[in-house]
C-alpha cells in the first residue's frame, strides 16, 4: 500500500482500496492543498489529470462567452465531478472550472490512469457512475429551483446553506453569490439590501453575517 493509500484517503474513497501498487505508481498520485477562493481545476488540468476531492468544499462553474460565471454544482469529499468524467470519456475539453470554497485537499492522478481505472475496476466504476448519476440529478434539481423559486428564497437558501449558528459569516462577493443563485450581481445587491433593512443580515465588503437566522429560515426555508 502506497503512502497515498492511507486511512484518510480510503475513508473518503474506499473503492481505491482495490488499486494495485503498480497502478498507483503509474498514476503518479499527488496531493495538493488549495486555499479558499483559488481555482484548483480547469481545462488545462483536465487535459492531464483526474481529481478526487479529499476534504473541503468546492463549486463547479461554467464560464459564459461574456466571461460571466454560472455555478452548476458543488463538490464535497468523496464526490467526483460528473463533467470531468463525461468530458474525459468523450475526449472533449472540460467545460467548467472548479474553485475552492474552503481550504481544499485534493488528489491528482494521471488522466489516462483515472479513465482506465473506471473501466478496469468494478468498485471504482460503480462509485464514479453513482456519483455521476447523483451529480446530474442534483444539477437538474438546481436548474428547476432557479426556474421556479423567487429570488428572495434562492438567495436566502444559499446564505443558510453556506453558514451555521456557529459560523454565521459568509465571505463571498455579491458577484460570487450571483453566480451561485443564477442572477445578476445588481439583483443580489438589491435583495441583500432588503434583508439588511429587515434586520436579517449585515454586510460589508466581501462578507455577509446572518443576524436573525431563525427568522430567515422561517421566512424563506423549505
Amino acid at each position: 500500500m502506497t503512502s497515498f493509500q492511507d486511512k484518510r484517503l480510503l475513508e473518503v474513497f474506499p473503492c481505491l482500496r482495490d488499486v494495485c501498487p503498480e497502478d498507483w505508481a503509474e498514476a503518479k498520485p499527488e496531493v495538493r492543498i488549495f486555499s479558499a477562493k483559488t481555482r484548483l481545476f480547469q481545462r488545462e488540468e483536465a487535459a492531464l489529470y483526474g481529481m478526487l476531492l479529499l476534504s473541503g468544499s468546492a463549486r463547479i462553474s461554467q464560464i459564459g462567452e461574456d466571461g460571466s460565471e454560472r455555478v452548476v454544482n458543488k463538490l464535497n469529499p468523496g464526490e467526483i465531478c460528473a463533467l470531468l468524467v463525461l468530458s474525459g470519456l468523450s475526449e472533449r475539453d472540460y467545460p467548467a472550472v472548479i474553485e475552492a470554497e474552503t481550504e481544499v485537499v485534493a488528489l491528482f492522478i494521471s488522466k489516462l490512469s483515472f479513465l482506465r481505472w473506471v473501466q478496469e475496476y468494478e468498485s471504482i466504476r460503480k462509485t464514479v457512475f453513482g456519483n455521476l448519476l447523483d451529480g446530474i440529478m442534483h444539477m437538474g434539481e438546481q436548474l428547476q429551483g432557479k426556474q421556479t423559486k423567487p429570488m428572495d428564497m434562492r438567495l436566502a437558501e444559499a446564505l443558510l446553506r453556506a453558514t451555521s449558528e456557529q459560523q454565521p459569516i459568509l465571505r463571498m462577493t455579491h458577484g460570487e453569490l450571483a453566480a451561485e443563485v443564477g442572477t445578476a450581481r445588481e439583483v443580489v445587491s438589491r435583495t441583500l439590501q432588503r434583508f439588511q433593512l429587515q434586520g436579517l443580515v449585515e454586510k460589508g465588503r466581501g462578507w455577509i453575517r446572518i443576524i436573525r437566522r431563525s427568522e430567515l429560515e422561517r421566512l424563506f426555508g423549505d
